[in-house]
């Protein structure tokens, strides 16, 4: 009896225990402590590379595989970067080890239309601007802003305000090493670009690569719609500069094959370029609008690329982000100031050399000794017709001429009325017996028009003038608006430009001082000389303040020289009748009348 009772005591004793450990071990057991993790260098930065990029392929080759699509926009923003900040007296950049690529460059010395912060060059609703896209071996696209790099630095923020500073950002991927290596230099909106790779085989297809410009340059001076009108993205290949610009297809792609220069995008006073050490085979521009031309929120989205062959070393890029002054960009001898539109090619031929000949070299030497631009445009309009004086004094004296013979000419449509032919020819004889050439009062005034469409062009697009006030005007580059309207005119906008109101005013004077030179009677002349300036009125409502100035000054001179030639005229026509009289002997008497009275003494 007793062995039975020790045998169910021990069998009690251990499923108690049995019981015990399962209830402490699975659930009053305290926690395993974290294994504490590994200790890091303070030198290191956040989100360094080591094997990363090796997780990323794993990320988008499971996503291809899933779907087809590379979700290289969520795998990039879920990856840690680190932002370094370049400071130069020019401008500030921004720069992430996610990608090695810029994704700010604020310029110091040009703000904002509205005055809200710098000019920005780069689109920061991207992962940014600049990307290298390859084929690896395995037939996977790669974009480099999938890939995060180590920099050569650790300090978050540098300045450079002498001399040049390099920062390389690098990563290893499978057996070879990409490296993209900056140059900054304190007194250049240059940057310079190296691509170095070393042993490029393991990760790179014999396709080679494609260096990338990724998105427009946001708008800066307030009016979307005509910032618009001069943005485009460019490619310089055998003498020409192509372009596509989004003012009529929402989209449009072009592709350029030959020695291509360089490629860029630009704004209306602003550019990115892209200069390869050596011309490539073949570029790419690529734009899309979103929203429709005229909108308020209207966006341009340009992309450029460059395909180059698989690098043996080093492939060296200039990158220009700066204004589209002459000087800066003449400086490299690429042809790079083509970019700045002059209007038709049958116009361009005569407004391109008198931009570059005359109008900049005016600006330049005036602005050394002349601090205000709207001075510096009113000499420009002085300066302009005195050039063109003897053209207009041509043209005037024409007028005149043709003037006097209205008489005749009315002599003539009366003679022959009925007889078209007839009163053809009697007219061409009277202008050959008056020495008078029809065509004399046209010509010197169609000469003026190449000056008139070559500062039509030039002069919004001149970043010497942007925000530069005068008089009433805050910024000689945007329309100077003296009245708001509580609402909006098709065409012509919400508010009243003050400069053009007087532009307009002075037009009318002008066309009326040179009616009362030519004596037009036909009342369509009439009507032209104001819905012509009405509708300049309505045109030049939104355009430069500057534009609408100088045509005011232009204007008033005109108006002077047509007066001062009008007085001469009327001074020399008593002069010309006189020397036409029989000249008269002795006291006053004709040889005529001196015959007479001897006759009759006779």
């Amino acid at each position: 009896n007793i062995r039975k009772t020790v045998d169910r005591n021990t069998i009690t004793a251990t499923v108690l225990i049995t019981l015990i450990m399962v209830i402490w071990f699975g659930f009053l057991a305290p926690p395993v402590p974290p294994t504490p993790p590994a200790t890091q260098d303070s030198t290191l930065v956040s989100g360094a590379p080591d094997a990363s990029n090796a997780d990323i392929d794993t990320q988008i080759a499971a996503s291809e595989r899933a779907g087809g699509l590379q979700l290289s926009q969520a795998v990039a923003d879920s990856l840690p970067g680190q932002t370094i900040v370049v400071e130069t007296p020019l401008y500030t950049a921004h720069l992430n080890t996610r990608g090695g690529t810029i994704t700010r460059f604020m310029l110091s010395d040009y703000e904002r239309a509205d005055h809200r912060g710098p000019v920005e060059l780069v689109d920061t609703v991207g992962l940014g601007a600049i990307a290298l896209e390859f084929t690896t071996p395995e037939s996977h696209a790669r974009d480099t802003r999938q890939l995060l790099f180590q920099p050569s630095t650790f300090v978050d923020t540098f300045r450079v305000d002498e001399g040049e500073a390099t920062i390389s950002f690098s990563t290893p991927i499978n057996e070879g090493q990409l490296a993209l290596i900056y140059t900054f230099d304190a007194q250049s909106y240059e940057v310079g670009l190296d691509v170095e790779t070393i042993n490029p085989d393991a990760f790179m297809t014999m396709g080679g690569y494609d260096l990338i410009w990724d998105g427009g340059i946001p708008f800066s001076e307030g009016i979307a719609e005509k910032e618009a009108e001069r943005s485009a993205a460019y490619a310089y290949s055998a003498g020409t500069a192509e372009y596509v610009d989004l003012m009529g297809e929402a989209s449009e792609s072009k592709g350029i094959r030959g020695s291509v220069s360089w490629v860029s995008v630009k704004s209306q006073y602003f550019a990115s370029i892209i200069i390869p050490e050596r011309p490539v085979d073949e570029a790419e521009i690529t734009g899309e609008r979103i929203g429709d031309v005229g909108d308020i929120d209207q966006w341009e989205d340009y992309e450029v690329r460059l395909r180059q062959d698989r690098p043996s070393g080093v492939d060296r890029y200039a990158i220009f982000m700066g204004p589209m002054r002459y000087r800066l960009l003449a400086a490299y001898e690429q042809n790079l100031y083509d970019m700045v539109d002059f209007g038709w090619d049958f116009f361009e031929v005569v407004t391109r050399p008198l931009a570059r000949f005359v109008f900049i070299p005016a600006f330049e030497y005036l602005a050394m000794f002349i601090p205000n631009y709207g001075v510096i445009v009113i000499l420009l309009a002085f300066l302009i017709k005195l050039i063109l004086a003897p053209l207009t004094a041509s043209s005037y004296r024409s007028m005149a001429k043709m003037k006097d013979l209205a008489p005749k000419m009315e002599e003539i449509k009366a003679k022959y009325g009925n007889d078209p032919k007839k009163q053809q020819e009697a007219t061409m004889r009277m202008y050959r017996e008056s020495g008078v050439n029809p065509a004399g009062g046209c010509l010197p005034m169609l000469l003026q028009y190449p000056v008139i469409i070559a500062l039509w062009q030039f002069l919004p697009q001149s970043i010497e003038i942007r925000q530069q006030g005068f008089l009433w005007a805050p910024d000689l580059s945007a329309p100077d608006a003296v009245v708001n309207l509580p609402f909006e005119i098709p065409f012509y906008g919400d508010f009243i430009s003050g400069f053009t109101v007087l532009m307009g005013l002075s037009m009318i004077v002008q066309m009326k001082i040179q009616s009362g030179a030519t004596a037009s009677t036909n009342p369509q002349m009439k009507v032209f000389m104001y819905l012509f300036p009405g509708m300049i009125f309505v045109i030049f409502n939104r355009l430069a303040s500057g534009l609408s100035l100088y045509y005011l000054c232009f204007n008033v001179l005109t108006a002077a020289q047509q007066m001062y030639m009008n007085r001469n005229n009327q001074t020399a026509k008593p002069e010309e009748e006189a020397s036409t009289q029989p000249k008269r002997h002795g006291k006053g008497v004709s040889k005529r009348a001196a015959s007479g009275a001897d006759r009759k003494k006779r």
